[in-house]
């Protein structure tokens, strides 16, 4: 499956997706409808989106917007920003700061919840899809040990991560994350914190 048609499959998704079916049980769908191979390859694809941004300034923007962010977390953060669409993705990707645009995370921050955006089920769409297709989800888990040994995968989350910094430096974050920190933790002059010159 090539990138745009990743990105096709994911808005198809999201067009489907509606109050009484989340993204991800949109997203099962959509993929059952596929042949095995196709759902192999579109877990490729996913792997490969989401190990792109698998970085610290992306891990920051988690951390602040979850209120934390674990190992677990920062994967299911990634499905679900990947849930978003190819324009919030690539967004993100770019400057993960352009976060603080976001309507949920914005609705969020405002109401205090901390899961906007992080979409564990997402993660297991294909296994699930895989699973309609021949009867049995763990059919997906062999079919993909299959698939990962016989292709040139590089390993996810193999590159560059990018500088790391610690995320409960608030005045670290204000600096690097400025708009979504202001949101998240508030204004940095309200914290006592010095403000940048």
């Amino acid at each position: 499956m090539e990138t745009a048609e990743f990105w096709t499959t994911i808005e198809a998704a999201r067009s489907a997706a509606t109050a009484d079916k989340p993204f991800a049980e949109a997203l099962t769908d959509e993929l059952a409808t596929r042949t095995k191979e196709d759902i192999l390859r579109y877990q490729e694809r996913f792997d490969e989106v989401s190990g792109a941004v698998y970085r610290w300034d992306v891990w920051a923007a988690a951390y602040l917007i979850g209120g934390g962010c674990s190992d677990d977390g920062f994967m299911d953060f990634r499905a679900g920003l990947i849930a978003q669409g190819r324009d919030w993705y690539e967004k993100a990707a770019a400057v993960p700061d352009r976060l603080a645009e976001h309507p949920a995370v914005i609705a969020a921050a405002g109401a205090h919840h901390d899961e906007a955006l992080f979409d564990e089920e997402t993660n297991y769409a294909a296994a699930r899809a895989f699973g309609r297709v021949t009867g049995d989800e763990e059919d997906f888990y062999e079919a993909w040990t299959e698939y990962e040994a016989s292709s040139d995968r590089l390993a996810r989350g193999s590159g560059d991560m990018g500088e790391d910094f610690d995320f409960d430096d608030a005045a670290e974050m204000h600096s690097r994350l400025p708009r979504l920190a202001a949101l998240c933790l508030g204004d940095i002059a309200g914290q006592g914190l010095p403000e940048e010159a």
